[in-house]
């Protein structure tokens, strides 16, 4: 975080003087400026050093710093990645396991969150991949509403793995 000069710390002999609510009072010597702010019982923050002359606010430092954490809190809310959800498929799954998989997947999708769908393949199970295909790709229809395939089904070793991306629509 920046600093920023204070009342006393500031030493050029005149200043730009704004006013907390963004309104300009002209230019006037530092002493006048400092004793505006003492009167308004404020500080006198020196906001642009490199301005000719240099601009400052009559404002509450402490609410000023305060303003800008807040901020910077929401523009880091705002550039947060969403993280990415998984869920596990198998083979051998019954439809009550798929519906209960396919609905997790739904919700972390409506949350705006993508979803990694794996499917583990074990023992003679990989002698049928056509067949695990098949059940992931009918899977992955069954969530076309809200979410669409970013990475097709691919075998990576003994799975085989899909990655879903919300719809902009199902975000909220």
């Amino acid at each position: 975080m920046r600093k920023h000069r204070l009342n006393h710390q500031i030493k050029v002999p005149e200043v730009r003087l704004v006013d907390e609510h963004g309104e300009l009072l002209g230019v006037m010597p530092t002493a006048e400026a400092q004793q505006k702010a003492q009167e308004l019982g404020v500080d006198l923050v020196e906001i642009s050093p490199k301005a000719n002359p240099p601009v400052c606010k009559v404002i509450d430092y402490g609410k000023m710093l305060y303003a800008l954490k807040k901020k910077e809190q929401q523009a880091k809310k705002a550039t947060k990645q969403k993280e990415q959800k998984g869920t596990r498929l198998t083979f051998k799954m019954d439809v009550g396991d798929l519906e209960r998989q396919r609905k997790m997947a739904e919700k972390f999708l409506t949350d705006g969150h993508p979803v990694r769908v794996q499917m583990r393949l074990r023992g003679r199970e990989r002698a049928h991949m056509d067949l695990a295909f098949e059940k992931l790709n009918s899977f992955l229809d069954s969530l076309s509403e809200v979410g669409k395939v970013e990475q097709p089904p691919k075998p990576s070793g003994f799975q085989i793995i899909a990655i879903l991306k919300p719809t902009k629509k199902s975000n909220k």
